[in-house]
């Protein structure tokens, strides 16, 4: 019987070792022994090329030290997988992985992941699905997971009970409730082509209009498709208040936040949820005031103005929803006239000539 007992215990030790140890083997080879599986070539031509090449497979996807089990187990699973030869047509993200290789971006990101974290765009599932004011207004349905929860696997209702615009809803996995919808893979593709990014003394430094704006990370990870759209390929769309076409800023970035941010068909400043500069504010790029991941727009003001304005008012007391989110006037589409009435008063300058 002790044999028994003891045989079982080893067998049971080495089926725990070998997920980890299998693990541990494709590690050591630095990514290259992850190519032996055949499906993994594209994934590893992408990474080897890309502005990540220097940091290892198991810094973002886990290791053989990871302790959380369900790892273990999807590596286990797509082995397992891969011996019966039941390939996915191709291989991504599911919410899961996204979420911990998200958590693994603050490790050399630690900045920017704490502006994104504070922000509102780490808004987690609860905060986004369970929103009272929104569902009762807005029926959920498949494309909002086209910005909120893009690598959640199925459909609306898969996620949230009862689809309706009555309630009381509730998540059917709550354990996504304080996840975050909109992960750092929202936005950066890891497996991008680009040059890695280095620390340079002043001398290396390139000056002005030749600096870099963007990561070569910067992407939009569409649903449908399950590959990365690059923000070069993004279109801006063209804007009109009325029959006139809107000026708009040449920064590729706001293409990213067009995505979401986005018109409707009429392409009308302000409709769907558009937020396009017009007025004082036309031509601006998005980015002029909001901060890159924390969204945040305190200094916004202060960036570009003096304290005072032509009026000899200060411009962050002025009546806007900058000052106040109750004002009629929108921050975004803000003329001189929606105050001056009787006509704009020349400026001071002008006075003086």
């Amino acid at each position: 019987m002790k044999r028994v007992i003891a045989a079982a215990g080893l067998l049971l030790a080495a089926s725990l070792l070998v997920v980890p140890g299998t693990t541990l083997y494709f590690e050591s080879g630095q990514g290259r022994r992850c190519t032996s599986c055949h499906e993994m070539q594209p994934l590893y031509d992408t990474w080897h090329a890309s502005s990540h090449r220097d940091t290892a497979c198991g810094k973002c996807h886990g290791d053989a030290l990871t302790l959380d089990a369900a790892f273990h187990m999807n590596n286990v699973h797509r082995a397992w997988n891969h011996m019966r030869d039941d390939l996915p047509e191709r291989i991504g993200f599911g919410n899961r992985q996204a979420m911990t290789a998200g958590r693994q971006c603050r490790s050399c990101h630690r900045q920017e992941y704490a502006r994104w974290e504070s922000g509102p765009h780490s808004a987690g599932f609860a905060r986004i699905f369970l929103d009272r004011k929104h569902n009762t207004a807005n029926m959920l349905m498949d494309d909002c997971l086209r910005c909120h929860g893009m690598f959640f696997e199925g459909g609306v209702g898969d996620l949230v009970q009862p689809v309706n615009r009555t309630g009381p809803w509730r998540l059917t996995q709550p354990d996504l409730a304080g996840m975050p919808s909109m992960p750092c893979a929202t936005c950066h593709q890891v497996h991008r082509f680009g040059e890695p990014m280095h620390k340079t003394g002043e001398e290396g430094r390139t000056p002005g209009p030749a600096q870099e704006i963007a990561r070569p990370s910067l992407a939009f990870f569409d649903r449908r498709t399950e590959q990365y759209v690059p923000v070069a390929d993004l279109p801006v769309p063209a804007m009109k208040e009325g029959a006139r076409a809107v000026r708009m800023s040449p920064d590729r970035r706001q293409a990213l936040c067009y995505q979401c941010h986005a018109p409707i068909a009429s392409m009308q400043v302000g409709s769907g949820d558009d937020r396009t500069g017009m007025g004082v504010h036309e031509g601006i790029s998005c980015l002029a005031c909001h901060e890159q991941h924390e969204q945040k727009t305190r200094a916004s003001c202060a960036t570009c103005h003096p304290k005072m304005s032509n009026c000899g008012l200060d411009v962050e007391k002025m009546d806007t929803t900058f000052l106040a989110d109750g004002s009629k006037h929108n921050i975004h589409w803000v003329k001189c006239a929606d105050c001056h009435t009787k006509g704009v008063p020349a400026k001071k300058q002008e006075k003086q000539q």
